[in-house]
């Protein structure tokens, strides 16, 4: 990772933490239970970066296998897009993300997770050969990760498409890497 990518990660996970620990959130009882900075490695050599935020929704599902849970995560980003004409100069990302996570019971501290949500990327993502056609995009993820006391790590994979509202509609796909710490 370069220097620049660095301190772009460290300005978005500054950021990420201001935003959540308003004082005025914390009042109105809206604070988040986790904040999070992720990195990410894309189609066309495109690399992402994202901070954001997580608040735990009261949900509590068992099954024989384990329990799920669910949180809703807002995030705020930036794409880049290395050495390519007609590229977009780093596309800014804004996401908000229901997501279902699965905590198996012989293996408490690891998680399964599945999310889909909406995102609003401006300019217009192009990259090499991809063109989106639209701002408003949806993103579907899966994920396998580990907590580790109050930090949990996990690998991640997203798709980002329109999902055919508008052509062309060619996708974007990403592995991630995300670092979240709970407050």
């Amino acid at each position: 990772m370069a220097r620049n990518d660095l301190q772009h990660l460290a300005a978005l996970l500054v950021c990420g933490l201001s935003l959540c620990r308003g004082g005025s959130a914390q009042a109105a009882g809206l604070a988040p239970s986790e904040v999070f900075i992720q990195t990410a490695f894309g189609d066309q050599d495109t690399d992402a970066y994202l901070a954001g935020v997580m608040w735990t929704v009261p949900l509590h599902y068992e099954c024989s296998l384990g329990w799920v849970g669910a949180f809703v995560e807002a995030a705020v980003g930036r794409w880049h897009t290395e050495g390519r004409e007609k590229n977009t100069a780093w596309p800014t990302q804004i996401s908000a993300t229901p997501t279902l996570r699965f905590h198996p019971f012989r293996m408490s501290s690891w998680f399964a997770e599945l999310g889909v949500g909406a995102n609003y990327i401006v300019p217009l993502f192009r990259s090499g050969r991809k063109r989106f056609s639209t701002e408003f995009n949806f993103g579907d993820h899966a994920a396998i990760g580990r907590v580790f006391g109050r930090s949990e790590v996990s690998l991640r994979v997203e798709h980002f498409s329109n999902a055919g509202m508008s052509h062309p509609n060619p996708g974007e796909n990403f592995w991630q890497l995300r670092y979240a710490y709970r407050l």
